[in-house]
């Protein structure tokens, strides 16, 4: 033992390499301030609330603007209210794009921590985590407004305006990955439930892993993007591929970019089929699993590296 003790006093350089490869790049502390800024709202941050929503959009420009990169305000117009996405963008500008989103709209009464205060926490991270990194991709990290009920399904949703505006700008995409609720993890037998009973042959009953959803035929973005997280990502990783009419599938913002025609997924921790405060006032920051949803964004930053950093 005492030779063990004498080698790693004289080996500071090696030990403290071993040490820093041990270490996530997600800081969990961060992902926290996020969440308590999106949550702490006066009133919750949907439609009606416009002032509490643009309190978060005003948050997430500001964490933005503190980074690299071009920062923009994407506004529309709903009836006589003016809502707005948030993007951060990254990389060389005229590159074909990767998009990165989340929405940071909630639905009805409720502070929305899983849904969606911690996908755009994620996105926060990521953008820090990625914005100096020398990238072959552009990439966009869109905060999305209005993904929520009424407007969900509708021409209204902040990811419909940016993915049509992608299209009419005839931009070069090469895939889009939705963060819809990453927080939520549970390791207690019959947590998880699936839309089709059989499934739960396949996935099992607990809910602590993470998922990548994508439809049938969604192209080679989504089977690399795929490959590269469950490869890279430090907690366990399951696929979902299914036909778009299956419940849950297109339950997020990737779906608009489907209808556009671009390679987009999701990764969720699978939403109302685990958690069960899914829109409800109990949806609070402290049911999160920090630690889980940090080796979530870790495994979508080192998969986008792998797709995107320059050689």
């Amino acid at each position: 033992m005492k030779y063990l003790l004498l080698c790693l006093l004289l080996l500071p350089g090696l030990t403290g390499k071993l040490w820093a490869a041990k270490l996530p790049a997600t800081d969990t502390l961060r992902l926290k301030q996020h969440i308590t800024a999106l949550t702490s709202t006066a009133a919750p941050r949907n439609y009606k609330n416009l002032a509490d929503l643009n309190q978060a959009a005003a948050y997430i420009k500001s964490e933005f603007e503190q980074l690299e990169g071009q920062v923009e305000e994407q506004t529309y117009r709903v009836g006589q209210q003016e809502y707005r996405n948030i993007i951060l963008s990254v990389g060389p500008a005229d590159a074909p794009r990767l998009i990165v989103g989340a929405h940071y709209d909630v639905c009805g009464e409720q502070a929305g921590a899983d849904d969606n205060a911690s996908g755009v926490a994620g996105l926060l991270e990521l953008a820090r985590l990625l914005h100096q990194q020398p990238l072959r991709h552009r990439i966009d990290l869109v905060a999305y407004t209005l993904e929520e009920p009424p407007y969900f399904r509708t021409e209204h949703m902040g990811s419909f305006v940016h993915a049509q505006s992608l299209q009419q700008a005839q931009a070069e995409v090469a895939g889009m990955v939705s963060l819809e609720m990453i927080g939520y993890f549970s390791d207690q037998k019959n947590s998880q439930r699936y839309p089709f009973k059989p499934m739960k042959l396949v996935y099992g009953s607990r809910g602590n892993y993470i998922s990548v959803v994508q439809k049938f035929g969604n192209g080679k973005f989504g089977r690399q993007f795929k490959r590269q997280f469950r490869a890279e990502a430090p907690l366990r990783v399951k696929s979902v591929r299914a036909p778009a009419f299956v419940p849950g599938i297109d339950f997020s913002d990737h779906r608009n970019y489907w209808h556009f025609g671009y390679s987009a997924l999701m990764v969720t921790d699978t939403a109302f089929y685990r958690n069960s405060n899914y829109h409800k006032p109990t949806d609070t920051a402290d049911t999160l699993d920090l630690l889980r949803m940090g080796q979530v964004v870790d495994g979508v930053y080192k998969a986008i590296l792998k797709l995107s950093k320059k050689t």
